[in-house]
């Protein structure tokens, strides 16, 4: 029998939707099956998630950030890991860095993914202003997640279409960890053509980048951030690399849209991460 260990536990920040598997829906499942405690900390509430699905309804929770924050704050609560997603607006960023700040510590790591853009375009309900808040909510963060739309949106920069060079993707990788002083970057969407897309991996203490690719798959798919965000930290909080977690990621987040694809699934949906646990798990050697 494996020896037990004292488990791991993360503040996880994001919306929840009723229908559609993203944000906290895909969060929650995929940590608790890496065998490490999630607490929830929602930042909105919709009766679906909004990726091609109207008429949804939508509850703004920003009045509820800081008594969630001083509540966990007063029962001395130590998280190994934060794990920031979707935030609606402005003060939903301060709110969410007041968090940060109350609960980082010596030993804990902050993983930001900064959702707000995809394919070359901000998401509706942001403003280009909301990127330059962000970008000072990614300064406090250890490790940053973001697609390369969000990266460019971040860096101030004009978005490019891939297929890309590792020269660009390299540059941004760079960029991002100086200018934000942030060590670690993963950086997701990245294709060099059209039979593989993956993800490239940063540390500035070491200087390395590896890249973690895999057979690309028909279609556009909601909820692969957050799977693939979701599996990294899980691999980081299970004692692997970086590179290795985003490895352990790709493969998850990449079995989980083969399974979909296969079964013609509406992909408004989400994708099939359940059936996929059992193998996230073989490479995490929980199972």
């Amino acid at each position: 029998m494996k020896k037990i260990t004292r488990q791991k536990r993360v503040a996880a920040i994001h919306d929840i939707s009723g229908f559609g598997k993203c944000s906290l829906t895909v969060a929650l499942p995929i940590l608790s099956a890496a065998g490490i405690e999630a607490a929830a900390l929602p930042t909105a509430v919709l009766s679906t998630h909004t990726g091609g699905i109207s008429g949804f309804t939508y509850r703004d929770l920003t009045d509820d950030i800081r008594p969630f924050t001083e509540h966990w704050y007063s029962l001395g609560l130590h998280f190994d890991a934060i794990y920031s997603g979707f935030l609606g607006s402005f003060e939903q960023l301060d709110l969410v860095g007041e968090f940060f700040d109350k609960f980082k510590t010596d030993d804990n790591l902050i993983l930001v993914d900064p959702v707000m853009a995809d394919n070359g375009e901000m998401y509706k309900i942001f403003t280009p202003d909301f990127a330059a808040g962000m970008a000072n909510l990614c300064r406090k963060a250890d490790i940053l997640v973001p697609n390369i739309t969000e990266a460019a949106f971040l860096l101030g920069e004009t978005y490019k279409e891939g297929p890309y060079s590792k020269a660009f993707v390299e540059g941004l990788l760079k960029k991002l960890s100086e200018q934000l002083n942030v060590n670690k970057i993963v950086l997701t969407g990245v294709f060099f053509d059209e039979k593989e897309l993956g993800a490239a991996t940063y540390d500035r203490t070491t200087g390395v980048v590896d890249y973690i690719l895999a057979p690309r798959i028909p279609g556009y798919y909601h909820g692969t951030g957050d799977v693939f965000g979701s599996a990294l930290l899980s691999g980081l909080l299970n004692g692997f690399s970086l590179s290795d977690s985003a490895g352990i990621a790709v493969r998850y987040t990449t079995e989980s849209i083969k399974r979909t694809f296969e079964a013609k699934t509406d992909i408004r949906f989400g994708v099939d991460f359940e059936r996929s646990i059992p193998n996230f798990l073989k490479d995490l050697n929980l199972l």
